[in-house]
């Protein structure tokens, strides 16, 4: 992610803040709402064909590619389309996505090692990978810089372009003077940043779901009342008040990521500790998230700890003990897009879908990395619940 947002100290880490915080602006968002109910579609199709020949499902890899084809069209305009073809792109890709995860987890940086490539083979795969994802970065910021120069709009603080509305085009529309080594890696680590965390958190979501089926009734309640036969806008999402206390408690119960680091700037004081300056400071979110000091019944999945009627939940509104987004100057820039995104999907999937765990289905255990991981899968058998040709208005809606 070279001095890409989340690893970025200092002047740089302020810098890109400032440039890429304005992207994220409402009409932004509005136009990927239709990217995500596209994208969960495409899903919806895949799941169809399992419930058609009543063969289990595994909805991690699933997620996993529906997350990938999301934020590749959000961030950089570039159609992964992984939940139909597997490219070398994407497999490309996904090397990268794993590496980064061990990495984060590694005592030692054996790949700084001179010669690593040569010692280790997966460090080899990962440097051919490294090439051809650079070479696809760089390619894809010179075909938009191109279009960008051929505009004749103006840009202002709500800049969207219909042909291409990613966050790479409002930054060269908006004249950011940055290097494409920069910017380059300002990709990569929303990349990163923004597919294996929201792939997570769709994962617990349905896995909780399945083992409180009250909640999903409720939930399925909802959604066919908001929803109907069409796909969500964000006036639909703002409705969609318990499925985002689901997603809510979600993320309390199994934080993405599960760990948050700050660094010490100066010698200071912490709970009585004396800390040193450039000490990195491990929060876990696990565990603030599950004390029983700080909540009720907290190893339980209850989406209504939190009112319908009641503001949604963050850092100040419960007092820093529920990050999972982080808090402070660090924040998560992208936390609205994770979560209409994550309210789409599963507003989408329980619709047209009712889920179970598949018959003979490895148990769901637990794994961390940079994110939470289930140890095999979560295979889950898929039952319709919504006739052909309500899906047939949905595609014509779309279209």
């Amino acid at each position: 992610m070279g001095t890409g947002l989340i690893p970025a100290d200092g002047e740089i880490w302020r810098a890109r803040r400032r440039a890429i915080v304005p992207s994220l602006h409402r009409k932004y968002v509005e136009k990927m709402i239709e990217l995500f109910g596209r994208a969960s579609l495409r899903l919806c199709d895949k799941l169809d064909a399992a419930a058609s020949k009543e063969i289990s499902a595994e909805m991690e890899s699933l997620f996993s590619r529906l997350t990938l084809d999301i934020i590749g069209k959000a961030v950089f305009n570039y159609e992964f389309d992984s939940l139909s073809t597997d490219t070398g792109i994407v497999e490309a890709v996904y090397t990268l996505l794993r590496e980064a995860e061990a990495r984060s987890t590694a005592v030692i940086p054996y790949w700084n090692l001179p010669f690593a490539t040569s010692i280790f083979p997966r460090q080899k795969k990962v440097a051919v990978a490294l090439t051809l994802v650079n070479k696809s970065l760089d390619e894809l910021i010179s075909t938009c810089k191109r279009l960008v120069d051929q505009e004749d709009d103006l840009f202002h603080e709500e800049y969207v372009s219909d042909r291409d509305p990613s966050i790479l085009h409002f930054l060269l529309a908006s004249g950011d003077e940055v290097s494409s080594q920069q910017l380059r890696d300002d990709l990569m680590t929303m990349l990163i940043a923004g597919h294996e965390t929201s792939a997570a958190v769709l994962t617990w979501t349905l896995h909780l779901l399945i083992q409180n089926p009250a909640a999903m009734t409720k939930l399925q309640a909802e959604v066919d009342a908001v929803l109907g036969d069409k796909c969500p806008t964000l006036e639909d999402l703002k409705q969609l008040k318990f499925t985002k206390r689901v997603i809510n408690e979600s993320l309390r119960l199994y934080p993405q990521p599960p760990v948050l680091i700050r660094r010490s700037l100066q010698d200071d004081v912490l709970a009585g500790y004396p800390l040193k300056r450039g000490e990195d400071i491990f929060i876990s979110l696990w565990n603030l998230h599950r004390s029983p000091s700080l909540w009720e019944h907290s190893h339980e999945f209850r989406p209504e700890r939190w009112p319908l009627d009641g503001p949604d939940p963050n850092e100040v509104t419960e007092n820093f003990k529920y990050l999972p987004f982080g808090g402070g100057p660090r924040k998560c820039v992208g936390d609205m897009f994770a979560t209409f995104e994550t309210v789409t999907a599963v507003a989408m999937l329980v619709r047209r879908f009712d889920f179970k765990l598949a018959q003979g289905a490895p148990p769901v255990g637990m794994t961390t990395g940079a994110t939470i991981h289930t140890t095999a899968g979560l295979h889950v058998a898929v039952t319709k619940r919504i006739a052909t040709p309500s899906v047939q208005k949905i595609k014509q809606l779309q279209s």
